[in-house]
């Protein structure tokens, strides 16, 4: 039988006007044996992209969210006006200096997306001191501005368009991008020359990453595997030479993906291999193109290790050019340690900052005066600074304008560091854009739920930050009402849970408030406490937002992630249930006003949570779902699969295929009642196939026991992160919250 989707509608005795009846998905069994369990998957079909079937499914689908979101759409347009209203449309971003260039983005008003441009620097001031945040478009007018690349003529006759790779050559003449103009995330390489304006004849297809070597005609880059995405080859190209590229590199474990980069003091190029789990780095000096990558440490399971350069690093009274090390084989949350570039094997590697258990030693960024770290610490990002001089010394020091590192060295690198001051009880903090070796200063961001993005220069030397940037809210934003609290929630084994929260002072305290509460859990990766205009939307209406810290993710380290991934996942599942009872017990909502919304992974989790407590939640919004688990990981075909058997398990051991079954989402759906669902994807979504969301919502139409609606949106031009213009964003923004706030009942 011909698989076949309707779209049917009925008449009732109170309406006049058909009410449309969801999209039914034909049955066409496929049975699945394995480890003596046997499987039958309905709509194993949807799978098949080219079926003109599975397309008309699709649209059905759209064509039923529409229709059943048809009176929220003057809702959508009010709240999509009212989320522009708050952005600076046009616009100009902090420049940085970049040998002897400031670089920086324009947006214009009415443009989706931004303009790459540059100036000749004013070597008498930095970059960001020439910044004046403009109040008209004129002001962004400058005779001695170079466009670079303006992403809205790229973007000309495509649906998506996404910049990856911008890569400048170290004379400043040659400029390297890549762009993806599907969503898929297969990114096109090109080289531009920056004097004429003129594209060169190269082109590398599905390219992961490139950088330049130091000779300005050699361009090292890596391609992925056209069928799973795995990044896979190194090749070099040398400008002028019209015969293939050679393959420099090959990986052939699947679980490794191989990328290319340059240290920060441009001296080398670094080669990465690694899993979830493994690393190892190889290195060749950038002014030796031709030469061969040199190992510094063979891979070894569990094993992660990651590669800086200082070409004189004062330690111990000995200026050394030394490699960086990162590495984690001193405990889970890392410690630092040199290497002698002569020999930089793992038993010449000398630590010169410990292991700490409870702080996790996410990167360093090396500059000539100082080190930077990005740290984590009690579900915090911190940014520590470890001058490479003695703070004896420094009045010396800043009497020559030339000064470097001191001959006198600090004797203890993390006892003469300090953090930079934050004070708001939860927050996100990164390093930002500092490209150059040599400078004093170190440019970092600063948000909360509260405060706008703001980009500061700290000076080393002064311990001072100048705020350089704040994003503008429009319309008269106040801060002062509003406030943001971190909570923590109990888990059953004990272990405390983190939440984020924020809410308008003016919000009830007494259970009644809605509450939209945000999770992922997943990779390691920490959900930062960012600001977003867009959910003033949200506060002003009395909703309160909160973000639970769940393990799995990375909050807490590389131990919190290990606590909910492989057989711990079903942590990941009870700590956001009990975060929602927290939140519950503690009288900021209740189960009818509790809106849950995840994506990715984090659709994963509101699959879970929804299979275990469908009772605890009143709507769901899930973005990209990676709800078919255990198929997509028994197909070692598809993108990522065999690389994150380190992630999830590998299927094919019976232990782990019991264990993903237990939780996989897909599989669990039941005859019962669910909350109300918005469930989104892209038709050319890479990273979660959209047949996952496809399946998972048709096969719970047949199961679910309830009437609340169960709506899935297909963005049929983009892929994993939805549109990429900013005004398309803004629309598919304005369509969630209008579906939420359909469900707490709260109109325009």
């Amino acid at each position: 039988m011909e698989p076949k989707s309707t779209l049917e509608t009925t008449v009732t005795a109170e309406a006049s006007t058909p009410q449309p009846r969801p999209p039914v998905a034909a049955r066409n069994p496929v049975e699945h044996r394995l480890h003596g369990d046997l499987r039958v998957d309905d709509y194993f079909w949807l799978r098949e992209k080219q079926n003109p079937e599975v397309i008309r499914h699709l649209q059905a689908e759209n064509t039923y969210t529409d229709a059943l979101l048809e009176s929220t759409v003057a809702f959508q347009e009010k709240l999509y006006q009212e989320m522009l209203a708050r952005i600076q449309q046009t616009d100009l971003s902090v420049p940085y200096r970049l040998r002897g260039y400031d670089y920086f983005t324009k947006t214009l008003e009415g443009k989706q997306y931004p303009l790459h441009y540059r100036r000749p620097a004013d070597e008498s001031s930095s970059a960001a001191a020439q910044y004046i945040a403009p109040q008209t478009g004129n002001q962004l007018s400058n005779e001695a501005d170079q466009l670079l690349l303006d992403l809205n003529a790229l973007a000309e006759g495509h649906s998506f368009l996404g910049l990856d790779a911008f890569e400048v050559s170290d004379d400043n003449q040659l400029l390297a991008y890549s762009t993806d103009t599907t969503g898929f995330r297969q990114y096109t390489l090109q080289i531009k020359d920056l004097a004429t304006g003129q594209l060169l004849p190269f082109r590398a297809e599905r390219v992961t990453s490139s950088t330049w070597s130091s000779d300005n005609k050699t361009l090292f880059y890596t391609v992925e595997d056209p069928v799973t995405k795995r990044s896979h080859r190194l090749y070099r190209h040398v400008l002028g030479d019209n015969g293939e590229d050679p393959i420099i590199f090959e990986e052939s474990d699947e679980r490794f993906r191989v990328q290319i980069d340059r240290t920060r003091s441009r001296s080398f190029l670094l080669l990465l291999c690694a899993s979830h789990t493994t690393s190892e780095v190889r290195f060749l000096a950038a002014d030796n193109p031709g030469g061969d990558f040199r190992l510094i440490a063979p891979r070894e399971d569990s094993h992660e290790y990651y590669v800086e350069h200082h070409p004189a690093l004062n330690i111990a009274g000995t200026s050394s050019d030394i490699f960086l090390i990162r590495s984690n084989s001193g405990g889970r949350t890392f410690r630092l340690a040199t290497a002698p570039l002569s020999d930089p094997q793992r038993s010449n590697w000398q630590e010169i900052i410990p292991n700490r258990p409870d702080v996790m030693l996410s990167s360093v960024d090396p500059f000539r005066s100082h080190l930077v770290i990005f740290e984590r610490e009690a579900g915090l990002p911190f940014l520590r600074i470890l001058p490479l001089t003695d703070p004896s010394s420094h009045s010396r020091e800043r009497q020559s304008p030339d000064w470097r590192v001191s001959d006198r060295p600090p004797k203890d690198l993390l006892a003469n560091s300090y953090r930079i001051p934050f004070t708001e009880p939860a927050y996100n903090a990164a390093p930002g854009t500092n490209p150059e070796f040599d400078q004093s200063h170190f440019r970092y961001s600063y948000e909360s739920f509260i405060t706008p993005r703001s980009v500061f220069d700290f000076d080393v030397s002064s311990r001072q930050s100048t705020l350089r940037k704040q994003q503008p809210v429009l319309g008269g934003y106040d801060s002062s009402l509003y406030a943001t609290e971190r909570l923590h929630a109990l888990a059953s084994d004990g272990t405390r849970i983190p939440l984020s929260v924020v809410y308008r002072k003016s919000t009830p305290r007494d259970g009644s408030a809605p509450l939209l509460l945000y999770g992922y859990g997943s990779y390691g990766i920490s959900m930062p406490v960012n600001f977003n205009s867009n959910r003033l939307s949200l506060l002003d209406r009395g909703v309160i937002f909160a973000i639970a810290h769940i393990r799995g993710g990375g909050e807490l380290g590389k131990p919190w992630h290990d606590a909910g991934r492989m057989r711990n996942k079903h942590n990941t599942f009870t700590d956001f249930i009990a975060s929602a009872e927290h939140l519950i017990a503690a009288r900021y909502t209740n189960s009818q006003r509790l809106i849950i919304e995840g994506g990715s992974a984090g659709g994963l989790l509101m699959g879970a949570v929804t299979n275990l407590r469908p009772d605890l939640f009143h709507a769901v919004i899930s973005h990209v779902p990676f709800v078919d688990v255990l198929n997509t990981m028994l197909d070692a075909s598809l993108p990522l699969t065999v690389g994150e058997y380190e992630e999830w398990g590998n299927p094919q051991i019976a232990e782990d295929y019991f264990y993903m079954k237990s939780y996989c989402p897909y599989t669990n759906l039941e005859r019962k009642p669910y909350p109300a669902m918005l469930i989104k994807t892209g038709l050319n979504d890479s990273q979660v196939m959209y047949w996952e969301p496809a399946k998972y919502v048709a096969k719970l139409r047949t199961l679910k026991t309830d009437s609340n609606p169960l709506l899935f949106k297909i963005n049929m031009g983009a892929g994993h992160g939805g549109a990429s213009g900013r005004y398309d964003y803004l629309r598919e923004i304005a369509l969630d919250y209008a579906f939420l706030f359909s469900q707490l009942g709260i109109h325009p």
